[in-house]
């Protein structure tokens, strides 16, 4: 009795299935990694927003940075609920974050030195360049061409 050789037709069939099956499989987990890993970033800046606000309290008062701090949470959970929703990621949020934390230190410059210096000259260049970058990307790439 030899061993029966499986037919090249029936062969194909059976590869397309298990390539079509490993490739769900795979989207299946891509997707949920994908979603796992933005809940714990998120859940990430809630927990720190949460702790920087605590801190501010327990101070007494906030200051400029501190707030500028605070801007800096909300700017990135708003940028993880874009990509969460539309699966883009939002560049401009990015920018909005730097520029902010590039003010914020600006701010933090004058008032340890309370005085300007070169680099704040080129801290201030920066935001600007950035400001100008926002412009540049007006709107996320359509698909239609």
């Amino acid at each position: 009795m030899g061993t029966k050789l499986m037919k090249p037709e029936r062969f194909n069939a059976l590869h397309a299935s298990m390539k079509a099956w490993s490739d769900e499989l795979g989207n299946l987990l891509i997707e949920a990694f994908h979603y796992l890993a933005l809940f714990v970033i998120g859940a990430s800046i809630v927990w720190s927003a949460v702790f920087a606000y605590a801190g501010m309290v327990a101070q007494g008062h906030a200051t400029i940075g501190d707030i500028l701090l605070l801007f800096i949470y909300l700017e990135l959970g708003a940028m993880v609920g874009i990509y969460f929703k539309t699966n883009v990621m939002p560049v401009r949020c990015l920018i909005y974050v730097a520029i902010t934390a590039l003010a914020r230190l600006v701010i933090a410059d004058v008032s340890a030195h309370h005085e300007a210096g070169m680099g704040m000259l080129w801290v201030s260049a920066a935001i600007l360049l950035l400001a100008i970058a926002t412009r540049v990307i007006l709107k996320p790439p359509s698909d239609n061409g």
